[in-house]
């Protein structure tokens, strides 16, 4: 991930200053990690403050990260609410592609009350200077949507987004056709608050607020308490 954030609709009650994120009382903590991350001591993390973490399973439709299986399941194991998240190059392949590749290989999601729901990670375009991929605002909305049908019609759940205020209005001129059933994971690091809320969310779920920090990976929060981070677990 870049520099992101996400929101949700439903689940509110968290602070919204950054500067005392890592400490907000009462806010679940948690991170995201990739293969930059390599092999991650889970029970460090955990000790560390780590309540949930999101870790990349794939990119495009060729990608898969192979350290996945020792992230996804270590966390699992030290007890820490785990999810898994698809990196979107959207001008390689199709919504739906993507999805399917993703859920292949470790986009998945169970009932159990530890596992997050999917997430799709949609962002500046990190190879091209075409940063919203070559594409128009309304394909982008189309190829999203189509991403998150596919992984409803395989999993049963739509995607958490995660995505910077930024982009969205950019890339997909704010759309607001995700915000009823999409939770939103929004990224903003360097300042006091989350700043707006974009696409006609009315608040965020996940707030990725620095690249750096006390747990391996990108730090994050969840907005309301960890009742309720386990009910969006639960579906």
């Amino acid at each position: 991930m870049a520099a992101l954030a996400a929101t949700g609709t439903a689940l509110t009650g968290a602070p919204t200053s950054s500067a005392g994120a890592a400490g907000a009382a009462g806010a679940p903590r948690g991170h995201d990690v990739s293969s930059h991350q390599k092999y991650v001591d889970w029970q460090s993390a955990k000790a560390n403050g780590a309540q949930f973490v999101y870790v990349k399973a794939t990119e495009s439709h060729t990608y898969r990260n192979p350290y996945f299986d020792q992230q996804y399941d270590g966390a699992f194991d030290a007890g820490i609410l785990r999810g898994a998240y698809h990196y979107a190059i959207p001008n390689k392949s199709s919504g739906t592609r993507q999805a399917a590749y993703f859920v292949r290989n470790g986009g998945v999601w169970q009932a159990d009350g530890r596992t997050l729901p999917p997430a799709l990670d949609i962002e500046y375009n990190p190879y091209s200077r075409h940063k919203c991929y070559g594409m128009s605002k309304t394909g982008l909305v189309h190829w999203i949507q189509d991403f998150s049908d596919e992984l409803e019609r395989e999993t049963g759940r739509r995607p958490v987004i995660y995505t910077t205020a930024h982009w969205w209005t950019t890339c997909t001129g704010n759309s607001r056709a995700f915000a009823a059933d999409h939770p939103l994971w929004l990224a903003r690091y360097d300042s006091s608050d989350i700043g707006a809320v974009p696409g006609g969310w009315s608040t965020w779920t996940f707030w990725q607020y620095d690249n750096n920090g006390a747990l391996p990976g990108d730090q994050n929060l969840f907005n309301g308490s960890l009742a309720r981070l386990k009910r969006l677990a639960r579906g």
